[in-house]
């Protein structure tokens, strides 16, 4: 398997830190609002990344963070902490907001089919390991104590924007005029900060204060996951700061280099060919999308039917599309169930094999999940063209659901009947016939034969036959 390192810029052969065993930290939601779907494109392909670890032999254990606190409005040190910010707008405890808001990105996950993870550690929960992070740094030459703010000082370590491509003069040379007047230099960040005002304090050999949102996630990941891991993951926004941040705090703190082996990040979601912003009105969560009737699973195909490299493109027609794709796909799992053949013929084994390599060479390369459904997709139409004998059908269904251990669109099986759908379009259409009304009569065919539905019209009526 070979992954795209964000760190090196190029595909590497992953082999993970212990033979057969990988991990991985998630950065996850900020809880001060319910996650939208652009998150929750990064959100599923880390998900996906997981499952096709798993689907190729490695034991996964997968950490993702809850950030509740620390997180500014600005991504940086300026602004209002987030959650702070939300609290007081929305008039609730901060604490009872990130609750709820936990408790709304887990169902939403759960709805979306996303495997949880080994374990969900809160920011507010792991104060201890942060402050001894904190001095470890300050130890080791790398951070420095101003009025009850310990800053990084980021010209003590040389491989600073590494990951992200930023050099210290550019980021003096973009730097704002107004700089603070505490740090040494405008790049240097705060790892913890004392601020009178804000709502989360916590004491500190500084004195009370909270911490900065980049040692957050270098003290939780150590924690669980040990001063070197393989995989941290995020989407591209991530890059910098806080991902920078993160090296810088990490490999500062503990001297182990690498601190991650390989970083891989999801790019932008685009809704309408436009960035997602609450100011055009395109801003939509999961919740927004299921009031509009979308299917939960076919939102999660539309995520993950473009490589989480490249931009993604969302819209609801594309929901639809992803409806029908589901629908084929399931419809495809009824069909086996009905294979009544005495023999198989022998372009069986070939069409199994040939879907089969297509798809592990698919993920196999940096994940690519679309050349992976239309591996799928290939043997769908390979195999509905083949009667199939019970046992044959049986080997299409265990490799049908080998592949969706990996996409996780279809869930489990169940007893699914569509006859009743079919014959509500059929209906449908014979009533536009008898009205000449041919265009919604031919939709309703043509709607029908991309679900492997084929029409037979008679002077008996009309009947129906899967392809």
């Amino acid at each position: 398997m070979k992954v795209f390192n964000t760190y090196t810029r190029r595909k590497e052969e992953f082999e993970p830190i212990e033979p057969g065993k990988v991990r991985m930290y998630n950065c996850g939601p900020t809880v001060y609002n319910f996650a939208h779907i652009g998150n929750f494109r990064t959100f599923v392909f880390e998900d996906v990344l997981r499952r096709a670890l798993e689907y190729f032999g490695y034991g996964v254990t997968q950490i993702m963070n809850i950030t509740d606190v620390g997180h500014m409005t600005s991504d940086a040190d300026e602004g209002e902490d987030k959650m702070a910010k939300a609290a007081r707008e929305q008039k609730k405890d901060p604490w009872q907001l990130a609750e709820f808001y936990t408790k709304a990105f887990l169902e939403d996950s759960d709805r979306l089919n996303i495997l949880r993870a080994h374990k969900y550690p809160r920011a507010t929960e792991h104060i201890p390991e942060m402050i001894t992070l904190i001095q470890k740094l300050i130890e080791r030459g790398h951070a420095y104590v101003v009025n009850g703010t310990v800053y990084y000082e980021v010209s003590t370590f040389p491989a600073y924007g590494r990951l992200s491509g930023n050099t210290i003069e550019d980021l003096r040379a973009g730097a704002r005029v107004e700089i603070n007047p505490e740090k040494r230099a405008p790049e240097d960040f705060a790892l913890w900060k004392q601020d009178p005002k804000h709502i989360m304090q916590w004491d500190s050999p500084w004195g009370r204060g909270f911490p900065g949102w980049n040692i957050e996630c270098s003290a939780m990941s150590i924690k669980y996951l040990g001063e070197q891991f393989d995989i941290h993951t995020g989407g591209e926004d991530h890059f910098f700061p806080h991902h920078e941040g993160e090296i810088a705090q990490s490999e500062g703190a503990t001297g182990k280099v690498p601190w991650v082996k390989y970083w891989m990040h999801a790019r932008f979601l685009q809704v309408n060919g436009q960035k997602m912003s609450k100011s055009l009105g395109n801003f939509f969560t999961l919740r927004d999308l299921l009031e509009k009737g979308c299917d939960p699973m076919a939102v999660r195909y539309v995520l993950i039917s473009t490589h989480y490299r490249q931009p993604l493109n969302f819209t609801l027609e594309s929901v639809e599309a992803a409806k029908t794709s589901l629908r084929r796909l399931k419809d495809f799992r009824i069909r086996l169930k009905e294979a009544a053949a005495k023999a198989d013929p022998p372009e069986l084994a070939a069409a199994l094999e040939k879907g089969k390599n297509g798809f592990d060479a698919a993920l196999a390369d940096d994940l690519n999940t679309s050349a992976a459904l239309a591996a799928l997709f290939d043997m769908l139409r390979d195999v509905n063209k083949l009667e199939l004998s019970r046992a044959g059908a049986d080997r299409a269904a265990a490799l049908l659901a080998s592949f969706d251990k990996v996409m996780g669109v279809l869930g489990e099986e169940k007893e699914e009947s569509p006859d009743a759908d079919i014959e509500s379009l059929i209906r449908r259409r014979d009533e536009a016939r008898a009205k000449r009304d041919f265009k919604t009569s031919d939709d309703i065919r043509n709607q029908l034969k991309a679900r492997g539905i084929i029409l037979e019209d008679s002077a008996g009526g009309t009947r129906w036959k899967r392809a």
